[in-house]
């Protein structure tokens, strides 16, 4: 029966079709270069700003991630299955009443990481002792969301963070805001819309209209402005039993027109007596009113907006998004703001940070789609010198060497095939020249370089190998 069974498990293995988990992706060559272009792009620009990296593993104790997450719910974190003697614990008791979520947590002491905030502010506490503040960190990996996959959301994905902690100057925020517009500017993208408000604006304004009880209700629907339009927000409204005429002061207010001044100045008069609004006021004309002052922005457009109410389960102060306004499908390409108590379950109170996420993967797909990649962005193999035999193969391979060590990226192909064979396996590659070096070029001390691009070829001196190769590339760069 032993040997029945090994012959089934072999019979479904060679049935087995490939496949990957939804909402993961295989990443080609060329994309991988895409993506590492990106990448270098975000990460010299944070160290351009003084932010120094920092790694935090794959996973984390659940109980770190599952408390931070309670809007999110239990069901969007990637739980790591305990083993052996620790299945032991299993609430076998939840299981029965199917508490799901309870009995999941008892056989899960570990989860993936659901973002890089968290671990960040775990690390904080944990290496409080060796950080000095204010600390100002940048963070590139991969992070994981049990979350329904959609266009432009995914279940892995790569996530790019800077923060500052341990200082509450606004001028940490005018840093971030500069730091996103030289990033965008780096990318080529242009009039990429900042919006920027403040959570002590949204909770004024609640209390303003008395449903300050009601805070989350109201900023969540809020927060669906752009998706679902002003009509939608008023229907929802209605449908949590908010009074018309309050409804209709909340329109009036997030519908503002004119300049950022203008649009503050008139809260402002509506929450004169209201000192935590005024603060946020404050800031925000802080923050506005200075960057002006120093210049403004390359690339992007600063607009305050009333109705931006992202992640006010930690955000305190300011809050940031970036969007594309003649893409808006695509969403957010980033966020942040700024934050008071994310120290505090770890036992570190009165810490203040602010921090920015680079929405890596909407990005890459904006820069795709309005086709904002350099045409040399591919880092494919530049040179590949044919294959004649073993009369040639091993001055072929001290060539290789030498092209190399000047920063030529090269190959040597592996088999004496036939040239047309060889031909199409650099055109595939897309690999721009081919080196022919025979028999007769090797008498006549000479090679052929030939132009895949346009067909072309002409011979020249072998000792003049490098420094025509050299000349070709540089000028078809």
């Amino acid at each position: 029966s032993l040997k029945h069974t090994k012959i089934c498990i072999f019979v479904c293995d060679i049935n087995m079709k490939p496949s990957i988990p939804k909402g993961t992706r295989d990443f080609t060559p060329s994309e991988v270069n895409l993506r590492d272009f990106v990448k270098e792009k975000i990460k010299s620009n944070f160290e351009l700003f003084g932010f120094e990296p920092i790694e935090t593993p794959s996973f984390e104790k659940l109980e770190v991630i599952a408390d931070k997450h309670v809007n999110d719910g239990d069901q969007l974190i990637f739980k790591i299955l305990s083993n052996g003697e620790k299945l032991s614990k299993a609430d076998l008791n939840s299981l029965q009443k199917q508490n799901y979520s309870k009995f999941a947590n008892s056989i899960s002491e570990k989860a993936l990481r659901y973002d890089l905030t968290v671990p960040f502010s775990r690390y904080v506490v944990q290496h409080q002792n060796e950080i000095t503040f204010p600390f100002k960190r940048y963070q590139i990996q991969t992070v994981w969301r049990a979350d329904r996959p959609q266009y432009g959301r995914f279940q892995e994905f790569l996530q790019c963070d800077a923060d500052i902690i341990g200082s509450n100057s606004l001028w940490q925020e005018i840093e971030l805001c500069m730091l996103y517009d030289r990033i965008i500017n780096d990318l080529g993208l242009k009039r990429v819309c900042l919006r920027i408000n403040n959570r002590k604006i949204l909770y004024g304004f609640a209390k303003l209209l008395g449903f300050e009880n009601r805070f989350n209700d109201f900023t969540i629907i809020l927060d669906k402005l752009d998706k679902i339009s002003i009509d939608g927000v008023t229907k929802e409204l209605k449908e949590q039993n908010f009074s018309k005429d309050k409804i209709q002061i909340i329109k009036e207010f997030i519908l503002l027109e004119g300049t950022n001044k203008f649009k503050l100045e008139k809260i402002r008069k509506a929450f004169k007596d209201s000192k935590i609004s005024l603060d946020g006021i404050d800031e925000q004309n802080f923050i506005i009113n200075n960057l002006e002052e120093s210049g403004g922005f390359e690339s992007i457009d600063l607009k305050f907006d009333l109705s931006l109410a992202r992640g006010l389960t930690y955000y305190t102060g300011t809050i940031f998004e970036l969007t594309i306004p003649n893409f808006p499908e695509i969403g957010s390409i980033g966020g942040g703001g700024r934050y008071d108590n994310l120290t505090e379950n770890f036992g570190k109170k009165n810490l203040s940070g602010v921090g920015i996420s680079v929405g890596f993967e909407r990005l890459l797909m904006v820069l795709q789609k309005f086709k904002l990649f350099p045409k040399d962005v591919n880092n494919s193999v530049q040179v590949l010198i044919a294959n004649f035999g073993s009369k040639t193969a091993l001055i072929c391979n001290s060539i290789l060497k030498e092209l190399r060590a000047k920063g030529v990226k090269s190959e040597f192909y592996p088999d004496d095939s036939k040239l047309k064979k060889q031909l199409s396996y650099a055109n595939s590659k897309k690999i721009e020249y081919v080196v022919l070096l025979g028999d007769l070029e090797l008498q006549n001390k000479e090679f052929v370089l030939k132009n895949m691009y346009d067909g072309s070829q002409a011979n020249f001196k072998i000792s003049k190998l490098e420094s025509v190769i050299l000349s070709k590339l540089k000028k078809s760069n």
